[in-house]
């Protein structure tokens, strides 16, 4: 049986490698929607930090909300855990902490892409700069899950390695989505506008599902279809049902291979259940970003107890 402190290591050092590609994505999708904005861009970027779950800390850094303001404390500032330099840098400490455990492949893959992150984010990034520097950080974060992916056993190892990855990228894509509706749109009127399906439009390429989306609805832009897609749709590989099928699959064998079955395993039959029960009417009619809130806080229930059931300590 893996010691719970080297299953802590694993499961963070997954979750901040997400967590710092996720960070680049919501940045991106603030960036595409704010483009969009034909007055001033600031509701856009306080939902991006809303949607992060660090606005109290932003406001105690920056009075004010700018783009400027959002990128350099969702990218650079290590007082807040989130940001991208923190992440990478806590996401390389939990791989120091568990080395042995890692293939050689892997190890080198976080570490380059720590120093890269380190060498484009040295100083403040200007707006212009933005997009370049967060796709940077989206190619690094992808290289190392191809190596991690090429090369690991598919053991417990890997399995606390996987349900730290989608507990944090599940949490990101109902973030993501959060952005759109946290704010809505400039006014009620805008509803079915082409200045709203474009700010659709810019949530998909955000999390790179723009092209795999019109295989499956061709080009119709519609809000209920999108939402459907990155819910529901266990094919997309950001979606809420693929994350929750691949941490079924990674629960399923840590229960075969230690032999017993925890709270975790019953919070996750409920989640998976509340998501295949439902349809996408079923949402909006109750309300998206309430459905978005209670998963949310779900999946952060999920994250607490699979510590707690393997004694990550």
């Amino acid at each position: 049986m893996l010691l719970g402190r080297t299953a802590n290591g694993l499961y963070w050092m997954n979750r901040y490698i997400e967590r710092a590609e996720n960070m680049a994505r919501l940045l991106d999708a603030g960036l595409r929607m704010a483009l969009t904005r034909t007055a001033s861009s600031a509701e856009e970027w306080n939902s991006v930090v809303v949607s992060a779950g660090c606005d109290v800390a932003f406001r105690n850094r920056h009075p004010e909300v700018s783009a400027t303001a959002v990128a350099d404390f969702l990218l650079r500032d290590v007082t807040n855990p989130s940001s991208v330099l923190a992440s990478i840098e806590t996401a390389r400490g939990n791989a120091r902490m568990v080395r042995t455990a890692l293939t050689r492949e892997t190890w080198e893959s976080i570490n380059e892409a720590w120093m890269a992150m380190r060498r484009v984010l040295a100083r403040p990034v200007d707006e212009r700069d933005l997009p370049s520097v967060l796709d940077t950080i989206k190619r690094e974060t992808a290289q190392i899950r191809g190596t991690f992916h090429g090369t690991m056993l598919r053991n417990e190892i890997f399995d606390f390695a996987q349900l730290g990855t989608f507990i944090e990228r599940a949490d990101n894509t109902a973030r993501i989505l959060d952005v759109k509706y946290y704010v809505l749109l400039p006014s009620i009127h805008w509803v079915g506008s082409s200045l709203d399906n474009y700010q659709w439009e810019s949530i998909l390429r955000s999390v790179s599902a723009h092209r795999s989306y019109r295989w499956v609805y061709e080009a119709d832009y519609r809000p209920t279809n999108i939402a459907e897609y990155l819910i529901l749709d266990a094919r997309m590989p950001r979606s809420l049902a693929f994350c929750y099928r691949n941490l079924a699959d990674s629960l399923r064998y840590l229960e075969e291979a230690y032999g017993i079955r925890h709270a975790c395993h019953d919070t996750l039959a409920a989640t998976t259940a509340k998501l295949k029960g439902a349809t996408i009417k079923q949402i909006f009619d109750s309300g998206l970003h309430e459905f978005l809130t209670a998963f949310i806080q779900d999946n952060n229930r999920l994250g607490d107890e699979v510590a707690r059931s393997y004694r990550f300590y």
